[in-house]
């Protein structure tokens, strides 16, 4: 049940009058993340029979929610020297000829390989901490369009801005023109992946360090494994990757910001 402290007049406050609600919601305070879900839940509810334009708001609301509540209740047993990265779909349509119809600003065509499917949508990306024996815990979210390049996205996202850690990621991560030896002596950063093939390399050479590279590589596959549970489990959660009923680029953020704020509440709570 809402508390009553949280009901009309601050609803009312918080997304119909307020005119920088985003600035309102960063500076609010976050010792009852409880609270916070009241609020969320009612002003939900109160701003889908009000107006479209609140909507707008309401989406922008959950996208600062959502990394409040990330930076506010870090686990203590995240290991903030080591994070992982990785990327999900989160699919309005699917199939090799299908055309976007929903939400075509912020959608595009991406290929998930794990479903071997071509689809319209969008990209989460998450750069998340590594916790021993558990899924992960999200340092930073971000979405794009599907088709948006899964190193591109971390170079213009988190590249100047995260140091003194290790990074472990899949092979669309290796760069090592941009990871190289100035920006580990500078930063403290380094990106594991596991071994990508070198175009041009003869077969004597692969086989010479065939062995050594699965090695690594499945080192590597193996501390970086826990973000695609993560993944899976906010999908169990959350349902977020089946936005096929969305029917507006508001719906579509709400779906997705929505999800992510309620899946992280089931982490802090």
């Amino acid at each position: 049940m809402i508390k009553d402290t949280w009901k009309d007049s601050k609803v009312t406050a918080l997304f119909i009058e307020k005119p920088d609600i985003t600035a309102f919601w960063s500076n609010i305070p976050l010792s009852s993340p409880t609270e916070l879900v009241y609020c969320l839940i009612f002003g939900a509810q109160f701003i889908f029979s009000f107006s479209y334009a609140g909507v707008n708001r309401l989406s922008e609301c959950f996208k600062v929610l959502s990394q409040r509540l990330i930076s506010a209740f870090i686990p203590n047993d995240c290991d903030v020297g080591i994070s992982l990265v990785d990327s999900m779909p989160v699919i309005t349509c699917a199939g090799r000829n299908r055309e976007a119809k929903v939400a075509r600003e912020i959608v595009g065509k991406g290929f998930c390989s794990t479903k071997n499917q071509y689809y319209y949508g969008l990209k989460l990306h998450a750069l998340t901490f590594r916790r021993k024996g558990t899924i992960p815990f999200p340092e930073f979210i971000t979405y794009t369009p599907a088709e948006d390049n899964d190193l591109d996205v971390f170079k213009q996202n988190w590249g100047d801005i995260i140091a003194e850690k290790v990074i472990f990621g899949d092979k669309i991560y290796s760069d090592f023109d941009y990871f190289n030896e100035g920006k580990k002596q500078t930063w403290n950063i380094q990106m594991l992946t596991p071994v990508k093939a070198i175009k041009g390399q003869s077969e004597q050479e692969k086989q010479r360090n065939k062995a050594y590279n699965d090695l690594f590589s499945t080192a590597v596959s193996k501390v970086r494994q826990p973000i695609e549970s993560f993944f899976n489990w906010l999908n169990e959660r959350t349902t977020i990757q089946r936005a096929q009923k969305v029917r507006s680029t508001s719906g579509l953020l709400i779906h997705t910001m929505g999800k992510i704020a309620i899946a992280f509440i089931y982490l802090i709570l």
